[in-house]
């Protein structure tokens, strides 16, 4: 079912709908180097055939699952060769680039700038990171899309239609529900909704007039258990812990669920997830629900002790909870500017009346002299410096007016206020405990 031509192609508008400047390139005949991003059955090999059927260039496919360097030196010889005999150029197809090392990729880069061949690279993954610089820069990357599900519907519709490279002889038809089932699961692959759309057909017997009417049951056993899109090394992996992450501190639990479970569900590392959601509770909820931590902690342990499937709950009661509460990026804040603080320094000693004098030594020479021990005074506060010399005054931790950092605001406003200099409740000399 492969299309003969773009107006046959399904989907990718924004790339070879009329008057992109993909398909203009295409037509004109001045496409350089490319890589094609995107999903499985998304149309990337079928892309680049059209591409070479349109532009009337050999097309030589290569796999970078099985093929090496020789085989590269293979095609560009019988390139040069067909390019000095008849002058016909070659499209040279490499599925999956992103398996081919630093040096098989370094390979490609002369003869992609002397024009021996026009390379067209297919991946799932993201070029950025599995493809290398140089070859980058040297070809122009184009994003497909996961089609929709119009696009499978026609997708399937056209193959039920036709007779030469479809399934018309055998007189299908779906049922309405059978469709819908059949492109939702499929989740935007072509690939599959044919291979499924092909099994459930031949699999249902005809009826007395030799007619094939599919039905969901069919297309169920056909598809059996969903393939869930989903590469714990890949784009999907960060891609969907930072949809959790920013659908939590948006505090939508709903999407947040969804998220988590995706990711489960499709076999994700839990302790993975756990960790990034402990990080979450400090860095986003922090002081405004200082629980937070402690529940991350608890399902933590959940999923170590208990494993899957019985600590999803746990994982999604961690993430309901995080949702839910009040929100402060108070002490993330602080922290990156004692991090740049640190990092610009000049780092100063701890001042003299802060270290422990632990022998008689450290003693004569002042250290914890002058040190002022709060319990021995109101409120449990004495007031003295505490930050090296030259900093004084140094504010890192401001508490928001979220949550339990109301409280934390009162208490420190009480403190730096109210007590002043922090007056003895003894009017002797206050102990000398470190």
């Amino acid at each position: 079912m492969r299309p003969h031509s773009l107006d046959e192609f399904v989907g990718q508008e924004h790339l070879v709908g009329e008057g992109r400047l993909l398909r203009r390139s295409i037509e004109s005949d001045t496409l350089p180097s490319i890589v094609l991003w995107g999903p499985p059955g998304s149309g990337k090999t079928t892309l680049a055939r059209l591409i070479a059927r349109t532009t009337k260039s050999h097309f030589t496919p290569l796999s970078a699952v099985t093929a090496g360097v020789a085989d590269l030196r293979r095609v560009v010889d019988e390139a040069r060769k067909r390019l000095s005999f008849s002058s016909q150029r070659t499209i040279l197809f490499i599925d999956e680039i992103h398996r081919f090392n630093k040096a098989q990729q370094d390979a490609i880069l002369p003869h992609v700038e002397e024009g021996t061949i026009t390379f067209i690279g297919a991946t799932t993954e993201n070029p950025s990171f599995e493809v290398i610089s140089p070859l980058l820069s040297r070809a122009r990357t184009f994003r497909l899309e996961p089609l929709s599900e119009d696009n499978l519907r026609t997708v399937v519709a056209k193959a039920i239609e036709d007779s030469e490279r479809g399934l018309g002889t055998l007189q299908v038809s779906l049922e309405d529900e059978a469709l819908g089932h059949l492109v939702a699961i499929a989740s935007g692959d072509a690939r599959i909704a044919l291979n499924a759309l092909e099994l459930a057909a031949t699999a249902t017997p005809p009826d007395a007039e030799g007619a094939r009417l599919v039905d969901t049951e069919a297309i169920h056993e056909a598809m059996q258990q969903r393939t869930l899109l989903y590469d714990k090394a890949g784009d999907q992996h960060y891609d969907f812990i930072s949809a959790l992450h920013k659908s939590l501190r948006d505090s939508d639990p709903d999407a947040g669920l969804y998220w988590m479970g995706r990711m489960i569900e499709a076999g994700e590392d839990p302790l993975y997830v756990v960790r990034r959601l402990m990080r979450f509770a400090s860095e986003d909820v922090g002081m405004a629900d200082p629980q937070a931590l402690v529940v991350a902690v608890a399902a933590q342990q959940a999923v170590h002790f208990v494993g899957l499937p019985e600590a999803n709950l746990a994982l999604a009661q961690l993430v309901v909870y995080l949702a839910t509460a009040p929100k402060s990026n108070s002490l993330y804040s602080g922290y990156s500017r004692v991090q740049e603080d640190i990092r610009k320094g000049p780092n100063p000693p701890v001042p003299l009346h802060l270290r422990n004098p632990v022998t008689g030594l450290m003693q004569q020479m002042d250290y914890g002299k002058g040190y002022k021990y709060a319990h021995d005074y109101e409120g449990h506060f004495a007031e003295q410096a505490h930050m090296p010399e030259g900093m004084t005054g140094r504010k890192y931790y401001e508490p928001s007016d979220q949550g339990f950092e109301i409280e934390v605001t009162k208490r420190l406003s009480n403190w730096r206020g109210t007590h002043g200099g922090g007056q003895s409740r003894d009017e002797n000399t206050p102990s000398d405990k470190a």
